[in-house]
């Protein structure tokens, strides 16, 4: 059988920076020539792409986004390349679309414009400025918790809510909390932390701790939501597959006028005893359909951590697959 034909296609790369668009040592240009099995070099102001043809035409749209981004001063990683690759195998590259949704939150006074990074990410921003409730599932490290505060900050810091609620179920400590040392803030701190980490992200910690210590941001257990209406409040529910059935039920409908709720979670960490019991698993069967309501999946691809971590979620799904195969 005769070998598939090489060819070479050139994208032009004028007015990129060079450094951000091949990457320290090439890291970049390196990391899309082993993923698509060719060879990839940049040339004075050409991307040259060189090897069979279908490894090359599944390349050009990565290639020509990676340029994109580097006219822009956009800086972005081989983890990013590699979400970039897997993005154009699934569907076809919108560029206008891209560049717009990449324009990301900039939040005022914040450090930093936040800009979704996978098309996932863009998906589950574009949900929460379309919709009042929202339901982001996916594995650790896809920035489902992340992206929510980004979006409480901005609506909190734009005056379109007057407050943030961010709170999570403390499965660990039974919601009782007793046994821990120290008062109640010592007790659920260690549950929240995430929150707060996230926020300090955004907004200086000094700011931080002023909308605590004024009540615009509020950071509890899901516990202490019941019996309150929430009204002008942007919600999250963070590790959603953690709340009961009950506790899902109640937190929904605390939802006041002019509010705003994200329920994060994973379904693959379950920690209460009995996994059937998830609120976030009856609320994936039967709100599906109830218009306001968008659930928003996020994968592998849209993971953001350290490179291992896709790998890791990957070994642990191959794992989990293997187990349910040996009980058939």
């Amino acid at each position: 059988m005769a070998s598939e034909s090489k060819i070479q296609r050139e994208v032009p790369a004028d007015g990129a920076d060079e450094l951000l668009l091949a990457g320290v040592n090439d890291a970049h240009l390196k990391t899309l020539s082993k993923l698509a099995d060719l060879r990839v070099i940049l040339r004075r102001d050409k991307l040259i792409l060189s090897g069979p043809q279908e490894a090359v035409e599944r390349s050009v749209p990565v290639a020509r986004r990676m340029v994109r981004l580097a006219r822009l001063q956009r800086g972005f990683s081989s983890a990013d390349v590699e979400r970039f690759f897997v993005e154009a195998q699934r569907e076809p590259v919108d560029a206008e679309r891209e560049l717009h949704e990449d324009e990301g939150v900039a939040l005022p006074g914040a450090r930093k414009v936040i800009r979704p990074k996978s098309a996932g990410q863009r998906a589950y921003l574009n949900a929460m400025k379309d919709n009042d409730i929202v339901v982001g599932i996916g594995p650790a490290g896809t920035g489902k918790t992340y992206l929510a505060v980004v979006m409480a900050v901005d609506a909190l810091v734009r005056k379109r809510v007057r407050r943030i609620i961010l709170t999570r179920p403390a499965v660990e400590a039974g919601e009782a909390l007793g046994f821990l040392p120290g008062d109640i803030r010592e007790k659920v701190d260690p549950y929240l932390r995430p929150l707060y980490d996230a926020l300090e992200d955004m907004l200086p910690p000094d700011r931080v701790r002023k909308a605590i210590e004024e009540h615009a941001i509020e950071i509890a257990p899901l516990a202490y939501m019941r019996g309150r209406t929430l009204s002008d409040a942007f919600l999250i529910l963070d590790e959603a597959q953690n709340a009961t059935t009950a506790q899902m039920k109640m937190f929904l409908t605390r939802l006041g006028l002019n509010s705003r709720t994200v329920i994060t979670g994973d379904k693959t960490q379950i920690d209460l005893a009995n996994k059937a019991e998830s609120g976030l698993l009856e609320i994936e069967s039967i709100l599906k359909s109830v218009d306001g309501i968008e659930f928003t999946y996020l994968d592998e691809a849209d993971v953001v951590r350290h490179r291992l971590v896709k790998d890791i979620i990957r070994a642990y799904a191959r794992s989990s697959e293997d187990e349910q195969g040996g009980d058939r």
